[in-house]
């Protein structure tokens, strides 16, 4: 097979009822979804290192972030509207991003994207006399999950009349991130997805003391770095808390069959050590 029939193999035509239909099915509400808000809404400060860390940008860490809106209704058809929660839409100074948080990869994510950013963009677009002027925001995706096929950018291709524009997607893969890194790089908004590294060992830690020991060590330092990160004023108590409780809220789903990781892991960052 050529590589144009390989290609063209990987194209995938949706007709406008089923790309509402995958739509709807791949935006069910998640307990990772659930985190990543409130981390969002509670901690708004810690996306500032994510921003920085995605788009090569040099925020201080004391820049405002302004929360905006994140439903939109989108008018079907058949007449009905349809609700879309996305994950984040935010601002720091003049720039509005959309991050979207993914614990696995499907095929609809940047159908879902570009509905979100088309809706953004109205959302603050302006009509002068004949011209409508739409801005789409810095968009990204947080993978929880990847693999080897999983790319380091997505991209979005609009072809109007007589010409086209497209922009990219960043993707930030949450696994390839060590401890060291999320510390050094202040990026503590990924520390309750963090568990994820260790998913596919649940097994040999639920069976085995010894290994599950090894994990809780692994946990004890990160609530030790976050107790001295509040000592020194660097995080609040009430950020260190909620990293905490986000982090048992995705353990808690993560290990749902593995009780004993559960209970090992929840124990520690719980302060039971």
């Amino acid at each position: 097979m050529d590589k144009k029939a390989k290609k063209a193999q990987k194209v995938k035509h949706l007709d406008f009822k089923e790309q509402i239909e995958e739509t709807q099915v791949s935006g069910l509400n998640t307990a990772y979804d659930d985190v990543f808000r409130t981390l969002l809404n509670d901690c708004s400060n810690l996306i500032i290192p994510i921003v920085n860390e995605i788009f090569h940008t040099n925020y201080g860490e004391d820049e405002k972030v302004i929360l905006y809106n994140n439903e939109f209704f989108l008018s079907q058809q058949n007449g009905n509207q349809v609700k879309r929660i996305t994950d984040s839409h935010f601002g720091i100074g003049k720039v509005q991003y959309h991050l979207e948080c993914q614990s696995t990869e499907d095929g609809t994510m940047l159908i879902r994207i570009f509905e979100y950013d088309s809706q953004i963009a109205l959302k603050r677009g302006i009509l002068e006399e004949n011209i409508l002027k739409v801005q789409f925001p810095q968009t990204a995706v947080l993978y929880l999950r990847h693999t080897e096929t999983t790319p380091d950018t997505m991209k979005i291709l609009i072809e109007v009349p007589e010409d086209s524009c497209s922009y990219e997607i960043p993707v930030l893969k949450v696994k390839n991130y060590t401890i060291e890194e999320i510390f050094e790089k202040n990026l503590l908004f990924l520390i309750p997805f963090h568990i994820f590294v260790y998913e596919k060992q649940f097994l040999k830690y639920d069976t085995k003391e010894e290994e599950l020991k090894k994990l809780q060590c692994i946990y004890a330092n990160i609530v030790l770095r976050l107790n001295e990160y509040t000592k020194e004023k660097r995080i609040s108590e009430y950020t260190k808390s909620t990293i905490l409780e986000m982090s048992r809220k995705v353990l808690k789903q993560i290990a749902k069959n593995y009780s004993k990781v559960r209970k090992g892991v929840g124990d520690v960052m719980g302060g039971k050590i």
